[in-house]
């Protein structure tokens, strides 16, 4: 066994033979994920939280380690993080990383962005970073996930008992009247999030995890650009189904904001200027609309679908620096 000491600040991970239990409960794991639903859960044995707009994350406290929900390495990126969780006991947590703003106006997700590509806080930022805190998956060698949520809950309370202001467990209520209240009061708040309270903790959509959305929005894939003017900019957005990816319409004029948030991620796909047909551009009856492809790298959220297509050209709300494109849901 090899084991350097992470809090000397050469974070490693402590293994037993052949890997043994501890080299798989601190090394990324595929997370719970929530199923989007229409309506909130009301029945008996039930929870609910409120989902921040904020970067799913989880935490290694012991190996001071952040990783993404799929599984990038953002312990660089968020050293702010590691720092805070590590005077916690060892222990592995789930949560969503909010980029605060330091006037108290709120919180801004586009904020997080600056973050990317490896970079760290950088001085005379005006936000700073918490942790909305919902789970706990491990506790030393102790794998936690099979324990019912109830139980998850109460141990994650007492982990954080006067631990780091920026990291602080999410309330929760059974009281969907309560719950509704956060949306509205809470900054930074996008919806609700519903637990059975007997479950345990299961990787993908097993775990029965649902999520409901104040904004009805929606992720797609950037798979090229139109218009000859910034002011008239939009974007070709691409849907997986079948495996492939396929426009699935043209987006309204991005804003400001947007546009210079997504215009230094795209990338070129070559080949030339193409074609869609003014019908998938949500435009019946118009001209075809040309395009530059670009690569299908970049995530947004924009505007729900119906049916399957969009019924209006959509509204593009922000870049998902947190997803990749394999992580857009087919069918959604």
């Amino acid at each position: 066994m090899t084991c350097r000491d992470a809090r000397g600040g050469t974070p490693t991970y402590a293994e037993g033979p052949a890997g043994g239990p501890r080299a798989a409960l601190h090394s990324a794991r595929p997370l719970a994920l929530a199923r989007a639903v229409d309506t909130i859960p009301e029945a008996p044995g039930w929870t609910l939280e409120p989902k921040w707009d904020g970067w799913r994350c989880q935490i290694h406290t012991a190996t001071w380690r952040v990783w993404s929900r799929h599984g990038t390495d953002l312990s660089r990126s968020f050293s702010d993080i590691t720092e805070a969780a590590a005077g916690l006991p060892d222990a592995v947590l789930d949560g969503e990383p909010v980029a605060v703003l330091n006037d108290g106006s709120g919180v801004a997700f586009d904020r997080l962005q600056t973050r990317a590509g490896r970079h760290g806080p950088r001085r005379g930022a005006d936000f700073t970073v918490h942790v909305a805190l919902f789970d706990i998956l491990a506790i030393g060698e102790t794998d936690w996930r099979p324990r019912p949520y109830a139980e998850r809950r109460v141990g994650l309370l007492r982990l954080l008992e006067g631990g780091p202001t920026t990291l602080r467990a999410v309330p929760t209520t059974e009281d969907v009247g309560q719950a509704l209240d956060w949306v509205g009061a809470l900054a930074g708040v996008e919806g609700l999030v519903g637990k059975r309270t007997d479950a345990p903790c299961v990787a993908g959509l097993a775990s029965g995890w649902v999520k409901w959305r104040q904004r009805h929005t929606t992720e797609a894939v950037v798979i090229g650009v139109t218009g000859a003017t910034p002011a008239a900019q939009a974007l070709v957005l691409g849907l997986p189904k079948g495996g492939r990816m396929r426009a699935g319409g043209v987006s309204l004029p991005l804003a400001q904001q947007v546009r210079l948030a997504v215009a230094p991620l795209l990338r070129a796909a070559g080949g030339g200027m193409q074609e869609l047909p003014g019908t998938v551009g949500g435009l019946p009856g118009a001209d075809p609309v040309r395009f530059l492809p670009v690569k299908p790298e970049i995530v947004v959220d924009q505007e729900r679908l119906e049916f399957g297509r969009y019924r209006h050209r959509p509204r593009v709300r922000r870049v998902r620096g947190d997803l990749s494109p394999g992580l857009v849901d087919e069918g959604q």
